[in-house]
């Protein structure tokens, strides 16, 4: 199998970059797209060339480290699926693809494909924890939680922190990714108490980078590789919004 790739080279965050095409044979339908970057790589180097700089870890659809855009796609054309677990076999033999780094002003380009996304940590540093002294750890089920709530926080916990939603909406915005992190916390008993105060900081922290206004268009979920629903968006917007009619 064989694919021509157009692949995104930036030396830093000040080069202009461009796109460069190379073609990749001796593939198998049973690759990742990772692997096909790592192929690519090691005949780089062999021939004395720069490698093709991108993110990767545990290459199994869960740590959130991977993700490009593939076709303008973010992780390209399979649903719910990361770009490591994204394979060949999705892909026509000789086609040709484009690959690009996830395209936001608070992602600022790195290197080629890799983007610095630090920004997501700082919106948790702002609120996405329990800061209220609990003790030591309880019994499993001595704090009841109703199985709605549940259900609601264990479909937010799923979001990795890939970026995808941010990659894929024409406004740069976070707000899928920070509505999952503060909805897992704030819909169980042990997160209630500071769930207006977490609404309000992470969603300011979110701002304060450079993220772009949520206005609902959904791409954020069609490209979510764990399928966060954009109802978790409209929980959070109602958070900051009682927050701000709480008196004092």
């Amino acid at each position: 199998m064989k694919l021509v790739l157009k692949i995104w080279r930036q030396k830093d965050a000040a080069d202009r970059g461009r796109l460069v095409r190379y073609e990749v044979d001796d593939l198998s339908p049973d690759m990742s797209f990772l692997e096909v970057l790592d192929v690519l790589n090691e005949r780089l180097t062999a021939a004395g060339e720069e490698p093709v700089a991108f993110d990767h870890d545990c290459r199994e659809g869960i740590c959130g480290a991977c993700g490009v855009v593939i076709d303008g796609t973010a992780h390209g054309p399979q649903a719910a699926t990361t770009t490591c677990q994204l394979h060949l076999r999705h892909f026509a033999d000789g086609q040709t693809v484009t690959v690009e780094p996830w395209r936001a002003r608070a992602f600022p380009v790195v290197k080629d494909l890799v983007v610095d996304r630090g920004a997501l940590d700082r919106i948790i540093e702002a609120g996405g924890y329990i800061t209220a002294p609990t003790g030591s750890a309880p019994e499993a089920h001595a704090t009841p939680v109703p199985k709605p709530a549940a259900d609601i926080a264990f479909e937010a916990a799923a979001c990795i922190g890939c970026g995808a939603c941010v990659a894929a909406c024409p406004n740069g915005s976070a707000m899928l990714f920070t509505a999952a992190k503060a909805t897992h916390l704030g819909v169980l008993p042990q997160g209630e108490p500071e769930r207006p105060a977490r609404a309000v900081s992470m969603v300011a922290a979110q701002d304060a980078e450079g993220f772009g206004g949520c206005t609902n268009s959904g791409e954020c979920t069609a490209v979510c590789p764990k399928g966060i629903p954009l109802d978790t968006i409209g929980r959070l917007n109602r958070d900051v919004l009682g927050a701000a009619l709480r008196p004092g």
